[in-house]
């Protein structure tokens, strides 16, 4: 497992302290980035991975990127925030590798760390408290480079907190996980070939023959390590490319969905929909006029 964590980097969007009240209530938020929580004060929820999280002060709660959740609050609630991306080689998610615990009890030395990275990035509030507002902003493709005012020891350090915060929700490593990771290091030049040529026509024979194995059972091997059939992940992987796209440019939906590797609006209409439970024209109208 070590081998392919090791190349886990996270890139910092928003740091930041908020109290909010019972406007924070939203539904239908998928975004391609990562939350985390620290709860000092009242109560709220967030729903995602089909369970309901009951957000309590002296906790930690983690919503992992391109998953569908709600945010409730009835009166009052005051938390720590840090949105993120996560990367990783061949194209991966590292929610792809590891079993998470997505909550967990917060430390004396969290509330250190979540003051010195409010300390390391000034300015990284956000100042809209709808998750799917600051959705849409062009920075998130700058995630990964220092700010301006930022020095490199700043950047690092930056990066070190978020692993060690991040390291909070890693569950206890089991045979699961190692088999997996195993797995997926087994198919690392293949989801390396997919992650870089999205763009272009993919089919499984291809795929197969890039890793000289038989298309059949190339895909019965992709299906038991990956959890999906090869085609699937493509649009999936293409669908989640797609949505960052649609948040961070003003390009045209079919230009996006050819850049994607799907050449049809009308298809990639109708996979983004059933991927996202909306329409893309529908959503980008909603992000972009929030």
């Amino acid at each position: 497992m070590y081998d392919i964590v090791k190349n886990l980097k996270l890139g910092l969007l928003h740091i930041g302290f908020i109290q909010l009240d019972e406007r924070w209530q939203y539904d239908n938020v998928i975004s391609p980035f990562s939350r985390l929580y620290l709860i000092t004060d009242g109560e709220g929820w967030v729903w995602h991975n089909g369970q309901k999280f009951v957000l309590r002060p002296g906790s930690l709660y983690l919503i992992p990127s391109f998953t569908y959740s709600r945010y409730h609050c009835d009166r009052f609630l005051e938390q720590y925030y840090i949105s993120f991306f996560d990367e990783m080689s061949e194209g991966l998610s590292i929610y792809d590798l590891k079993s998470m615990a997505y909550e967990t009890y917060a430390n004396e030395l969290d509330y250190r760390l979540m003051e010195r990275l409010l300390t390391l990035n000034p300015g990284r509030t956000i100042k809209e408290a709808d998750p799917k507002t600051y959705d849409n902003r062009p920075e998130v493709l700058s995630f990964n480079q220092p700010k301006p005012n930022q020095s490199t020891s700043q950047y690092v350090e930056t990066h070190g907190i978020l692993l060690q915060l991040f390291s909070r929700f890693f569950a206890s490593e089991n045979d699961q996980d190692r088999q997996r990771a195993k797995g997926f290091h087994q198919l690392a030049g293949v989801l390396q070939y997919i992650d870089s040529h999205l763009h272009e026509k993919l089919t499984v024979e291809q795929l197969a023959s890039n890793a000289n194995l038989n298309a059949d059972y190339f895909s019965r091997l992709f299906l038991s390590i990956v959890g999906t059939r090869p085609v699937d992940y493509i649009i999936n992987k293409r669908l989640e490319r797609a949505q960052l796209q649609m948040m961070t440019s003003s390009s045209a939906l079919k230009e996006i969905a050819e850049s994607v590797g799907i050449p049809s609006i009308y298809y990639f209409s109708r996979l983004f929909r059933r991927r996202f439970g909306i329409p893309p024209g529908q959503y980008r109208e909603t992000i972009w006029t929030m």
